[in-house]
Formats: structure tokens, C-alpha cells, sequence
């Protein structure tokens, strides 16, 4: 047991509502006959489709390679075939598609061959990369590939390796109903943790209001003899949050500057540690999670379900009541009404709510902010929501930032306690995909413009390179031309300078011109000899006549011969020059 918890500044105290969904031991969710399987589940890249339409998968099988470091794998959820890769509506509140993988159910749900292995006879990093290739993310909501957080920092060592079972958001159980039932196997996926980060201290945080949970960790520890503390913390909302939790354990608040490996901590969730046990100690991948069903069903629970089922088959386990209004996805505070009953649960689908107007009123009309600064109080990352609200209600989106709007972990304790009911976290969303949509457009036409100034540089250097080129050959063929005069002797018995009669012709650059005025001009006179009088059909007989004896005239100009200037041969065509 910790000598010392800590505190955290805000946080509120909702209704919890787990009590409903914890009654009953965690069940299987049947297999549905289709399974749509997003490739992207998590933060980072979009893995790689691996397989075909038509082609047969086992259960367990890589269907999503992994894009790059920040990535994770996906794997198959059962046996079965392939029916199409295609675009399919996805777990996010725009309900937009994404692409995923169309797989019909043959029943046998067959298992790939699975190899077990001993992290412990392996290199750390790769570890790492089995655990990438098994898909282990955070089961917490962040999703985040928890390989790329197994990394220490290099010049700090891991002090405290802090284990997130708080789950403090309300009507969320599915974290406590593992530790109550697999509590042996997080201990177990702790243990591997432990040793790849090399943390010389484990401290799992449980919030008080789950005793059973506790006490199975507990006892889970002392049965493996292992030297961790299980400590209960305070219940408050946003205790289960990776900074406010470590704050509490340790009192070291990390800035929004830093990860806290750099602090010498690292944080992960209890479902997380557990799925890492399986995929090393069992050979198997993610292929499904626990996830709560509860709100205004007959049959709250937990269940544990395939990835890519229909959250519609999940929601008709409850059985729904007929006054059921929307679905919600993960917790009331931080989750997002369901915009579709077709989409899948993926990696980050911790809690499925069934809401009605009794259980969810209908919001009431937003009233202007008063600036009473209650937000600012139940703020736990001591921002300003307020002054966030009025900037990114005008699109100042420069002053958003500068207030520290990427701080906001969008936990809702601002519209929480909000007295005139302003949806602060939504105006917080909105200013944050507008910031990024600006700076992927930034992005965009600096890579433009450094592509132009590129193509620019290597055309001019291309075209330098031609001149030099051609300047290198006139220079040769002015060298070769250039010959001596047999003219008279100076006394000291070399040639007189003046004697020097260059016959070499001007530089080609010259001789170009001259061709090309030469041809102008021919083209002007063939031009004029086409050409036909205008405007001459109401001319008199005078006019006429006039008209004539110019033609005439010009006609003769032409054909007499052009008479050459009687130029002295003594006289140079040009005048010498030095050194020719």
C-alpha cells in the first residue's frame, strides 16, 4: 500500500449506474454470420489489406498488415471467407466509411496454428513487434498501438509502471468484471510489461467503488508472489484519465509538453495488459473485447465480442425497451451517439448505452455563458473553458491555441457543470478539426510550392548547362579557325601585328542572328509581293495611273543588282585584336 495518495484539480462526481451491468458473470456474444472489420482500429496508420474476396480465412489470421511503427494489426475475428474489401460505415460520430473487410462465418471457427513464446528468451524490441503484430492497442478508448509506448525513454529510466483499472466513467463496468473474473492473466501480462519497460515499481489504481475488483487483484498478487501495489483511489470523475491517475499514484503531473515516460512513468489499462498475456502466452491476437451493454435494456451486461459484429446483434442481447431513443458509444461523457446500428464494434467499443428520454432528457436550450468560471473549476488540466468557448465560437482559432486548446482531453467536466448548458466539448471538437484541417491545407501547399521551386531550380540548371555547353564549342571552333598571315617580317623577326588578318567569321551566336534577320526579312518581301491593293474599287482613272507607276517603279528597284561599296583589300574586315 502507497504511504501517500495525491489529489488532482476539478473533476465531478456523476451517478455512476454501474450496479445494472455487473449482476451477471461475463458472457460469450453469439457469432454472427457476417462480420465487417475495419483495417483501421487504431491510432497511426491504416494497416494494409492482406487478403482477397473469395479467399478463406482462420481465425486469427493477419488480414491488416501493419502501416509503420504507429500502427497495429487486424486479424481475422473466425473462420470463414472473404465476400469483399469495401467501404462500410464506421465507429465515429460522422458515420463516414471506412474500408474493411467483408467476412461470412463458416461456423467451425477455426483457429490459425498458434505458437506460444517466452518473452523472456526474446530481444525486447522483438517483443515489441510481436505484440504490434497481434494488434495490442489501448482497450482504455485511446486505442493507441501499445508497443510504441513500451519504448522507455533513453535517458530516463521507468520508475513507476502505473496500471489504469480506475474506469470511472459512469455506466462502464467491463474493466471491473475482468479484474472480478482474469484477474491471474493481468497480473501475468503486467509482469511482461514490467520487464520490457524494466519499472522498478508496479501500481495498479482501482477507483473505491469496486471492492470485489480490488480484492481480486489483490489476491491475484499475492498468489504470484508478485510486488505489486493494488491501491484503491477516490472516486471522482476523471480519475481513470492516464495524467489525473498518475497524478494521484505518484504526484507527478506531467506537462502537456512532455510524455510521461520522460517524467520516468508509463500507463496502461488493465484490458490492455491482459490481451498482451494472450497474444504472447496463448498465440492469440485481438480479435475481440469485453464490452458493456447497459442503459435502458432488460438485460444489462457484459459480453465478450467479436470484432467487426454489428452493434445491432450486440444491442438485441439486452433487449432494448421499446422507448429506447439513440445508442450511445463509450460512456455519457466522453462517448458519441451511434449514427448507425451497421457499424461494427471495433477495438476502442468499451460501452454500448441505451438511451431514452427518461435516462438521457433532452438537452435544454443553450442560454449565453455567464462567466461564472465554474468550468474553469471542474477542469482538470486547469484550462480556461470559457475563454476556449468565445475564441472558437468566432473561428479565432490562433487564440484557441494559445490558450492551450490540444491540452483538452474532451472529458466533458466543463458542459457538465455548465449553467447555461453550452455543449463546450463540441465547440472544443470543432475548433480541433478545424485547426488540423488547416494545417493538413498548409501542409499541402508548402510540399506544392517546394515541388515548383525544385522543378525551378533544375530547370535552370539544365538550361545553364546546355550554354556552357554550347559556349565550350564555339570557343573550340574560333580556336581552330584562326590562322597567321604570310605578310612582312618585323625586325626582331616575328610577324607584324597588323599582318594578323583574322579570317576567322564572327562568334555562331552572331551568325545565328544575322541568318535569322536574313530569313525575316525574306519572309516581309515574299509577304508584300502576295499582298493585293485594298480599297481600290472606287478609285478614278488617275488614281489609277499613279498607283501603277509607283508599282512600277518598285518593281524595278528590285530587279536592278545591289552594287557592293569598293572596300581596299589592305584594309582589314575587322580590326585585329590582341592576342589573336
Amino acid at each position: 500500500m502507497l504511504a501517500q495518495l495525491f489529489g488532482f484539480k476539478g473533476g465531478v462526481k456523476p451517478q455512476t449506474n454501474k450496479t445494472p451491468s455487473v449482476q451477471q458473470p461475463i458472457g460469450v456474444a453469439p457469432l454472427p454470420p457476417r462480420l465487417f472489420v475495419p483495417l483501421h482500429q487504431s491510432i497511426g496508420g491504416a494497416p494494409n489489406p492482406l487478403v482477397q474476396a473469395g479467399e478463406r480465412v482462420r481465425k486469427g489470421q493477419l488480414i491488416g498488415g501493419a502501416d509503420g511503427w504507429v500502427s497495429a494489426a487486424v486479424h481475422a475475428p473466425t473462420s470463414g471467407t472473404v465476400l469483399a474489401i469495401e467501404q462500410h460505415v464506421a465507429a465515429h460520430p460522422s458515420g463516414l466509411p471506412t474500408l474493411s473487410v467483408v467476412i461470412e462465418a463458416d461456423g467451425l471457427d477455426e483457429w490459425i496454428d498458434r505458437r506460444l513464446i517466452d518473452h523472456r528468451s526474446l530481444a525486447p524490441e522483438r517483443v515489441r513487434e510481436i505484440l504490434r503484430d497481434a494488434g495490442v492497442v489501448g482497450l482504455g478508448g485511446a486505442a493507441f498501438p501499445s508497443h510504441a509506448k513500451l519504448t522507455p525513454a533513453r535517458a530516463v529510466p521507468v520508475e513507476h509502471l502505473v496500471i489504469n483499472g480506475a474506469e470511472c466513467e459512469p455506466f462502464m463496468t467491463c474493466d471491473d468484471m475482468l479484474m472480478r473474473e482474469r484477474a491471474e492473466e493481468i497480473v501475468r501480462g503486467i509482469a511482461i510489461f514490467r520487464d520490457l519497460l524494466a519499472a522498478r515499481q508496479v501500481l495498479i489504481g482501482i477507483e473505491d467503488n469496486k471492492p470485489e475488483a480490488i480484492a481480486a487483484m489483490q489476491e491475484a498478487v499475492r498468489r504470484l508472489a508478485e510486488d505489486y501495489a493494488v491501491v484503491g483511489v477516490p472516486t471522482r470523475y476523471p480519475a481513470g484519465g492516464a495524467k489525473q491517475l498518475i497524478r494521484v499514484l505518484t504526484g507527478k503531473e506531467v506537462p502537456a509538453s512532455k510524455r510521461s515516460t520522460e517524467l520516468g512513468v508509463q500507463c496502461f489499462n488493465v484490458a490492455t495488459v491482459y490481451t498482451a498475456y494472450r497474444a504472447l502466452a496463448h498465440g492469440e491476437p485481438v480479435v475481440s473485447r469485453i464490452v458493456t451493454l447497459t442503459g435502458n435494456v432488460r438485460q444489462p451486461r457484459n459480453w465478450d465480442v467479436r470484432l467487426g459484429t454489428p452493434m445491432c446483434d450486440v444491442v438485441a442481447l439486452g433487449a432494448p425497451m421499446a422507448d429506447t431513443s439513440c445508442y450511445l458509444m463509450g460512456g455519457p461523457m466522453m462517448g458519441f451517439e451511434i449514427p448507425d446500428l451497421a457499424i461494427p464494434v471495433v477495438k476502442a467499443t468499451n460501452c454500448i448505452i441505451a438511451g431514452s428520454p427518461k435516462l438521457f432528457p433532452p438537452n435544454p436550450p443553450e442560454m449565453p455563458c455567464i462567466r461564472c468560471g465554474a468550468c474553469a473549476e471542474a477542469c482538470p488540466h486547469e484550462l480556461q473553458p470559457f475563454e476556449l468557448y468565445w475564441f472558437s465560437r468566432a473561428r479565432n482559432f490562433g487564440k484557441t491555441q494559445e490558450y492551450h486548446i490540444f491540452d483538452c482531453i474532451e472529458c466533458g467536466c466543463c458542459s457538465y457543470v455548465c449553467p447555461s448548458h453550452i455543449p463546450l466539448v463540441q465547440y472544443f471538437r470543432f475548433a480541433k478539426s478545424e485547426i488540423w484541417s488547416r494545417e493538413r491545407e498548409k501542409n499541402a501547399a508548402d510540399a506544392a510550392k517546394a515541388r515548383f521551386e525544385l522543378r525551378n531550380a533544375r530547370e535552370e540548371r539544365e538550361q545553364a548547362e546546355k550554354a556552357e555547353r554550347l559556349a565550350k564549342a564555339a570557343a573550340a571552333r574560333t580556336t581552330e579557325r584562326k590562322v597567321p598571315s604570310a605578310g612582312p617580317v618585323a625586325p626582331d623577326g616575328q610577324p607584324a601585328v597588323a599582318d594578323f588578318v583574322a579570317v576567322s567569321p564572327t562568334s555562331d551566336a552572331e551568325a545565328i542572328k544575322k541568318a535569322a534577320i536574313a530569313a525575316a526579312m525574306e519572309r516581309a518581301r515574299a509577304q508584300r509581293e502576295l499582298a493585293q491593293p485594298r480599297n481600290t474599287e472606287q478609285l478614278n482613272a488617275e488614281q489609277r495611273r499613279q498607283i501603277a507607276a509607283v508599282e512600277a517603279r518598285r518593281a524595278a528597284a528590285r530587279a536592278a543588282p545591289a552594287v557592293e561599296p569598293d572596300i581596299p583589300s589592305a584594309v582589314p574586315a575587322s580590326p585585329p585584336r590582341v592576342g589573336e
